[in-house]
Parts: C-alpha cells; sequence; structure tokens
C-alpha cells in the first residue's frame, strides 16, 4: 500500500495535487482540504446535506455510557440507536424550523435557571453549579444552549401535533366503560402431548417450507481475519515485580491517606522571640533523639497543654486540616517517624506521625504488583504501538509484522458485520474496519484500532464469502424442526376448531376447564395474557350461555369459553390513567407517522 502511495506520488499531476493541497492548507487551513476532496471524512450521515459528525455521535454515545444505564457489551447497539436517533431529530427540527418555530434567548434563559439540577440549597440558580454539571456530562455552556434551543424547538413541534389530537366526550365515556369491563371464562390447554400419532413430513413439504422462506436460511457475508494485538496487561504479566517496588508503590499510594498525629508546640512573639522558641524546639528534638518518649517530651515543651496531657496527640486529620506547611511535614513521615522543626505563623511544631489509616499491604499486594508491572512497561508498549502503526500500514501481509513484534498471529473463525460476542473482535469499531472498503476490498492492512487505553489491534481479511443461501441439507434439521412445529400447530388448531364446534352443538367435552373470573382487562390473571386479551376479543354470550373461540399460542392453542360479562365498578383513578395513556400512544402514533414521512421524503446519506 504505501509502495503504491510513493509511485504515485512521482507523477507530474500529483505533485500539482500536492501543491495545490499545500496553499490550501498554509491559506485557509487543514478544514480546507475538504473543500477540495469533498465532504470531511469525520461525517458519517448526511441528512438533507445537514451533516451529522462521528465526533457528534460518539459523544452521545459516552455521556449514555458514563451514566451507567449501558452495559459495555451494548455499546454498539447503543452506537447504532443513537445514530438513529440523531437522523430523527434532524430530520423533526429541519422541519420545526421550515415551520418558523422559534425560541428566544430569554426563553432559554429563563430554561436554563429554572432546571433544579442548577439550583443550590436555596433554591436559586447558581452558575458553580451550572458548569459543573455540564462539564460531568460533556457540555460546555454554549454547546448546551444551542441543544436546548433545537430540543424546545423540537418540543414545540411535537406538542403541537399532539394537541391537534382530540376525543369525543362519548369516546372517553366508551373508553371508560371498555376498560371497567369484568369477564368471567373458562379454558383449556392444548398442546402436542394431545395430538394422536407422530407428525409425518414428506421431502415435497420440506423443499417448499424452504424455498418459502429463504430468508431465514441465508448464510450472510463473512470475513475469516488475521490479527496481531498487543496488550499492555498481557506484557506487564511476565515482569518480575521487586518487594521493595512493591513497598515503595504502596507508600506512594497512600501518601495521602488520613493519619494520627502528636506535636510539640513552642510559641513566640509575646513571651519569647524566635530565637529562644527555637533554641527550646532544638532541646526538644534532642531529648527525643536520647530516648525520651514524645509523650514525655510533650508535657515538658509544648505550650499546647491541651494536647500535651494527652502525649502531644491531636487525633486523625487530613491533608489540608491544618494547611500546607504542615501538611509538607505531617505526609512525608510514615508511622512512628518524627518531623525536624517545623515553622508556621508564630509557632514551631515537631510531628509524629503514630498512625495512618491506609489499608494493609498485603491486601493491596495484587493491585500493586499490577499498577508497578504496568507502568515497568509502558514505554515497552509504545515502542510496539508505534511499530506496529510503522510497519501495519506499509506490510502486504501480517506474518511478518506478527514476527518483528515477537507476537502471535492470530486467527478468527467465520464472521458477520453484525455477529456478537465476548473476544476483542466483537469490540467497537473491530468488524466495522473489517467489512471498511480499504481492509475487505482492497486487501490492505487496518489503521491501527485503539480499543482501550491498553490494547492496539490491527486486522486483516485472510478469506471472504458472500452472502449466500444455504443449502438444504445443510439446514435440513432446522427446516424439519419448523415444519413439524407448523403441523403440530395447524393440527391443534383443527382439534381446536372441532371442539369449539361440538360445544356450540350442546356437546360437552372431556377436558378439565380451569377458571378465571371477573377478569379485567390490565388484571394480573392466571391465564396467559394471550388468553386475556383473546377472551376481551369475544362477543358477549346470551343469558345463561356461553361463546367459545380458540386462541393461538407459542406453543399450542387454547380453547376459550366466555361466560359472563358485567359493567364491573368505576375507578377512577384508572379510568383517568387509561385515559391519558390512550391519548399518550395517539400522539405517539401521529409523530411516528411524520417521522416516518419525514424519512421517505429525506435525502440521507450515509
Amino acid at each position: 500500500m504505501l509502495q503504491s502511495i510513493r509511485n504515485g506520488s512521482r507523477s507530474w499531476g500529483a505533485k500539482i495535487i500536492i501543491g495545490v493541497m499545500v496553499a490550501a492548507m498554509a491559506l485557509f487551513g487543514v478544514e480546507s482540504l475538504f473543500g477540495l476532496f469533498g465532504d470531511d471524512p469525520n461525517q458519517e450521515i448526511s441528512v438533507n446535506g445537514e451533516p451529522i459528525m462521528r465526533q457528534q455521535i460518539e459523544l452521545e454515545v459516552q455521556r449514555a455510557m458514563r451514566s451507567g444505564q449501558v452495559p459495555p457489551e451494548q455499546e454498539r447497539q447503543l452506537r447504532n440507536d443513537i445514530r438513529e436517533e440523531l437522523v430523527t431529530q434532524t430530520l423533526l427540527t429541519q422541519y420545526a424550523e421550515e415551520g418558523g418555530l422559534y425560541v428566544s434567548e430569554d426563553q432559554v434563559d429563563q430554561l436554563i435557571v429554572g432546571i433544579p439540577e442548577f439550583q443550590d440549597e436555596d433554591g436559586r440558580f447558581s452558575p458553580d453549579i451550572f458548569r459543573s454539571r455540564l462539564s460531568g456530562a460533556g457540555y460546555t455552556p454554549l454547546s448546551f444552549r444551542e441543544e436546548l434551543e433545537v430540543d424546545v424547538k423540537r418540543q414545540q413541534l411535537q406538542q403541537g401535533l399532539a394537541f391537534s389530537d382530540f376525543t369525543l366526550d362519548n369516546e372517553r365515556q366508551r373508553l371508560a366503560e371498555l376498560q371497567r369491563q369484568q369477564r368471567s371464562f373458562r379454558y383449556v390447554m392444548l398442546d402436542e402431548d394431545d395430538l394422536e400419532g407422530d407428525v409425518q413430513i414428506s421431502e415435497d413439504e420440506l423443499e417448499s417450507y424452504y424455498e418459502a422462506n429463504a430468508d431465514r436460511f441465508e448464510r450472510p457475508e463473512q470475513v475469516r481475519l488475521e490479527y496481531v494485538l498487543i496488550d499492555r496487561r498481557e506484557m506487564a504479566d511476565s515482569v518480575d515485580v521487586d518487594e521493595e517496588a512493591l513497598r515503595e508503590a504502596w507508600l506512594e499510594r497512600n501518601a495521602n491517606a488520613d493519619r494520627r498525629v502528636s506535636h510539640i508546640m513552642i510559641t513566640f512573639g509575646d513571651e519569647r522571640d524566635r530565637e529562644d522558641a527555637r533554641q527550646r524546639a532544638e532541646e526538644a528534638l534532642q531529648a527525643l533523639e536520647a530516648g525520651e518518649s514524645f509523650a514525655d517530651t510533650a508535657l515538658r515543651y509544648s505550650d499546647d497543654t491541651a494536647s500535651a496531657e494527652e502525649g502531644g496527640d491531636l487525633g486523625t486529620i487530613s491533608r489540608g486540616f491544618f494547611g500546607d506547611t504542615f501538611d509538607e511535614a505531617a505526609f512525608s513521615l510514615d508511622e512512628g517517624e518524627t518531623s525536624s522543626i517545623v515553622e508556621m505563623g508564630n509557632a514551631l511544631h515537631i510531628i509524629q506521625v503514630t498512625g495512618i489509616d491506609r489499608p494493609a499491604f498485603e491486601d493491596q499486594r495484587d493491585s500493586l504488583r499490577e499498577d508497578v508491572a504496568m507502568n515497568e512497561v509502558n514505554d515497552a508498549f509504545n515502542d510496539k504501538v508505534q511499530q506496529l502503526i510503522d510497519e501495519s500500514f506499509a506490510a502486504d501481509d501480517l506474518q511478518g509484522v506478527a514476527e518483528d513484534l515477537s507476537l502471535p498471529l492470530q486467527e478468527s473463525d467465520w464472521l458477520s458485520r453484525n455477529d456478537q460476542g465476548s473476544s476483542v473482535l466483537f469490540e467497537p469499531g473491530v468488524l466495522e474496519q473489517a467489512f471498511s472498503n480499504d481492509v475487505l476490498e482492497e486487501g490492505y492492512n487496518s489503521e491501527v484500532i485503539e480499543l482501550d487505553e491498553d490494547r492496539r489491534l490491527v486486522v486483516r481479511v485472510a478469506d471472504h464469502r458472500e452472502q449466500t443461501q444455504l443449502p438444504l441439507d445443510d439446514v435440513r434439521d432446522e427446516v424439519e424442526a419448523a415444519v413439524v412445529a407448523q403441523r403440530q400447530q395447524e393440527r391443534l388448531q383443527a382439534q381446536a376448531r372441532d371442539m369449539v364446534a361440538r360445544l356450540q352443538e350442546g356437546e360437552s367435552i372431556d377436558r378439565q376447564w380451569l377458571e378465571a373470573n371477573n377478569v379485567r382487562r390490565q388484571d394480573e390473571a392466571t391465564a396467559s395474557q394471550l388468553i386475556v386479551q383473546a377472551a376481551f376479543r369475544m362477543p358477549h354470550p346470551e343469558d345463561g350461555g356461553s361463546t367459545y373461540q380458540t386462541a393461538v399460542l407459542p406453543t399450542g392453542v387454547a380453547l376459550i369459553a366466555l361466560d359472563k360479562v358485567v359493567p364491573g365498578d368505576a375507578d377512577e383513578e384508572r379510568e383517568q390513567f387509561v385515559a391519558q395513556m390512550a391519548q399518550q400512544l395517539r400522539a405517539q402514533a401521529i409523530i411516528q407517522g411524520l417521522v416516518q414521512d419525514l424519512r421517505s421524503d429525506a435525502e440521507i446519506e450515509r
């Protein structure tokens, strides 16, 4: 690939193009190249000429992932959902702006100051909280205002459409009556155990089903990949870390841990001058060095009589408690160590650390070993990554690259674009690269893919096969199972219809009926919701009689006898809720219809 670029760059045409590129970049910046050679390469989608950028999609993905509500394994699906949502939002925004919907700056300001998340404890808007919350969500104040303005326009559009719909009084009354209605019914479940004999199917039936459902038996376009992976953690696993390095890392990690301290304080200013205070402090230090206990020395020398009576104990402190000078001394000491003389304001201090609130060394040994080893391989990892970038770009295969990096050349099984799994090949961006034009069609190595801060990957297509319909022999078991299930269901439905006919003629059937009494539409019933829904679609029975119907279930058929329908008692709260839900569903249907219409007329390029 690199050689072809070099060869092409020798022509006069290439030199003229390069000259134009250099001039454009010098005068107008690198963005000018997009005007010379087409769209911005970071543009993923164009909606009626308006771009949706890759950065915009990734920003929304990261915001959603940062919320913690989306598992990492769903990131790829999340990215696809966000792409489609951005297309919909763009279409609605364009439609709203074409319709003249407008939001003033004052309206945006009022909305922002009214958002509870931006208010302090007294309910007042706080600029500091505003900036902090936006920063945490990945917004600048300007980008948030712009997005809020566009969002309000879309809301105006959607609310206008929703409020254009209305419900007549008699419709609301009828809905309430249907909602409070109660039905009592019996049902019998029929499944494959109720069938007599085995289901026999012919070769012609198999072939007919196979041909009628050909799309179910297609093998998607697939590739087999070769790949080279650099993993910083794997490199770190092979590093030997000595005990001294672990101890140093333990001390460094817990350098800011809360600690219990004692002190000897000698003041100056009123009763003694600074020199006298220093001489007294040095005497106290000499006493400590001679072996006198810190408690006894504090009692003899410290002007802080309250703490001196407790052996100089100040209790447990956090960094910042007594100021930078005190912290610098106290947090540089290990447990049991004593400082030299520390001057703060009009006092001299001698500080001793008597305890540190930190995890035991053994409790952190494994994570310390990992951190130290990761740091030790950091340079080697960066060197390997740079070598991978340089060599994979120019190489005609990955075997030589893997050998030069002393890494294994790994191979995948057959993969399709939408496969999911747990290996590195299913992480975001990898299969997109594998099926890109450069890698799939041109046969180049992929760009170096940054999976995370510790892993880099390059893939190459080793083999490729187009989408094709699988031969019947390859999927015979699957086709046969589907045909058998279909025939069983057909026989069960015929058997249930025969039972209905007999019941309607006044006969009885030798079955154990299950009962469901006084059931409302939304009640939690022992019967399947499919059976309840079917029961509420059945015509009313005559007094003293029953109506009969069948209901198809995923793995069988139900025979239903509807015995009684009663109006039921009014439930104002439930009926109000159902009316609101019905209104919302109608509004959603209107908006969805608009979106479908806009999408059908839009020019969307991906």
